[in-house]
């Protein structure tokens, strides 16, 4: 199975895709963390300001170590920003930091899609960990059964990323309406935003890509879906 041509054919294109998002995620973030922002507000201050403006008064901000490492967490209401983000005064960093205070925002009003995926993450944990290693183990065995079994488990991490994609989107639509809205960037740095968030969600996409493209592969060499079982 090491050497099997179908994972590449299936999974491969999935990885490439992955890294291509990665990389386009930095190179856009580090484009633009080179260009700083008119009005000169830091990532936590754009934060704040954007915070203040949906009216939410109990969330802190943080600085948090790393890069692109930045995240909300709902049960702390603690947004914690990277080094790059933080302190930096540049559109990249108000971008992400923007987009960070829209998860505290859909947090706030009750955003379903949040909550869905907050209560996902403990069977998407477990998922990724064993559902895996159970869909290998059936191959590698030969049972169909074991593999169709893992393919279940390991769904829970293919729903968890389903559910994170309008989550994700949804926060991005929120910092780029309300960072022009709220005066936090000017009309005509909007692109230079654009450019990094909408790089940031294509990793989802890929995430979600990958891990269907994962369940796929298994569920063929078992012999699931697409004709009879082949041995490992």
């Amino acid at each position: 199975m090491f050497y099997d041509y179908h994972y590449f054919y299936f999974v491969g294109p999935a990885l490439l895709f992955s890294l291509w998002a990665s990389w386009r995620t930095r190179s856009a973030f580090k484009k633009y963390s080179q260009v700083m922002s008119l009005r000169g507000l830091t990532g936590a201050q754009a934060a704040a300001e954007m915070l203040r403006a949906g009216g939410i008064s109990d969330v802190s901000i943080v600085a948090h170590p790393g890069s692109l490492s930045d995240h909300y967490n709902p049960s702390t209401k603690t947004l914690a920003l990277s080094e790059p983000v933080y302190g930096q005064r540049s559109i990249a960093a108000i971008g992400v930091a923007c987009h960070e205070a829209g998860h505290a925002i859909q947090h706030a009003t009750h955003y379903g899609p949040l909550g869905i995926r907050s209560a996902l993450v403990p069977t998407a944990g477990i998922g990724s960990k064993v559902g895996y290693f159970v869909m290998l183990g059936g191959l590698i065995f030969h049972s169909p059964t074991v593999v169709v079994l893992g393919a279940l488990i390991f769904s829970a991490v293919l729903l968890f990323q389903i559910v994170t994609l309008p989550v994700e989107f949804d926060a991005s639509a929120r910092a780029k309406k309300l960072a022009v809205d709220n005066g936090l960037i000017l009309p005509q740095e909007r692109e230079g935003m654009d450019r990094v968030l909408n790089a940031a969600a294509m990793t989802y996409v890929a995430a979600v890509v990958s891990s269907l493209m994962t369940v796929i592969y298994y569920l063929v060499r078992a012999g699931v879906l697409g004709g009879g079982s082949r041995r490992a």
